[in-house]
């Protein structure tokens, strides 16, 4: 049986190009309760250090559709958004956001 983490990994992973998901989704559907979602981002930076290098970052987002970018990542990120055909406005906010969440079966 897989942990929670490898879990958060395996779904973090399944965000097709062009869509976003969010914490909570994340760790909803890994089977963590309603503060797992806090725990997301820990899990998937501590498995980048440990060599698996192709999370999808950019596609992870808040429940309100907003963007985590630092001035460190700003440039790299807002490329990969345009590239995927994902639009975030003048407030980090994804345009159209409910039609580009992926949703977990």
């Amino acid at each position: 049986m897989k942990t929670f983490s490898e879990r958060v990994v395996e779904l973090a992973l399944m965000v097709p190009e062009g869509m976003v998901t969010t914490y909570g989704a994340i760790a909803k559907a890994a089977g963590g309760g309603s503060m797992a979602s806090r725990s997301v981002t820990g899990i998937l930076g501590k498995a980048y250090m440990a060599g698996q290098k192709d999370i999808p970052f950019h596609r992870i987002v808040y429940s309100n559709g907003t963007v985590w970018i630092d001035a460190a990542h700003k440039e790299k990120r807002l490329k990969l958004y345009k590239k995927e055909g994902i639009e975030v406005d003048a407030k980090g906010v994804i345009k159209d956001f409910r039609d580009k969440l992926f949703e977990f079966k």
